[in-house]
């Protein structure tokens, strides 16, 4: 309760804030109890630079990458391929991997529609994750 002293003419209201603070102190308390439960993000595993030449060219031989040219040309891993013999090529290569993972490489005037093609066969040959290969990402920005 609130009190005022002194000679007033007339009624006079002062607010309660007594109550006020009793609720903002219980939800200071609950978001205390909350926080250490609050979900966190998944871990992510950041790439880290070999520190030997073997397993360099050892991660270059995994590593395959799907070139989507310009007249319709396509290479995989710098070897010439055609639309008809993509597919079947991937199968071959990633019959024995456990991890299927390949990227594509289009060039700046490509149309996404070849790149989406590529990605479409790529799949259909059993690839579970097909990566993005950009100029930046290329250039390491």
């Amino acid at each position: 309760m609130g009190m005022e002293v002194g000679s007033s003419s007339g009624a006079m209201s002062s607010p309660n804030i007594v109550p006020l603070i009793d609720i903002l102190l219980v939800l200071i308390i609950i978001f205390m109890v909350i926080t250490p439960l609050t979900p966190k993000g998944l871990d992510a595993l950041v790439p880290q630079p070999s520190p030997n030449q073997q397993q360099n060219q050892e991660l270059e031989n995994k590593t395959v990458v799907v070139q989507v040219l310009m007249g319709g040309k396509l290479k995989i891993n710098n070897e010439d391929t055609t639309w008809e013999t993509l597919e079947p090529r991937m199968e071959t290569i990633f019959k024995d991997r456990a991890e299927k993972v390949a990227f594509v490489k289009g060039d700046n005037d490509v149309q996404f529609m070849d790149v989406a093609r590529a990605i479409d066969l790529m799949k259909q040959a059993g690839i579970d994750r097909v990566g993005l290969i950009t100029a930046k990402l290329e250039a390491g920005q």
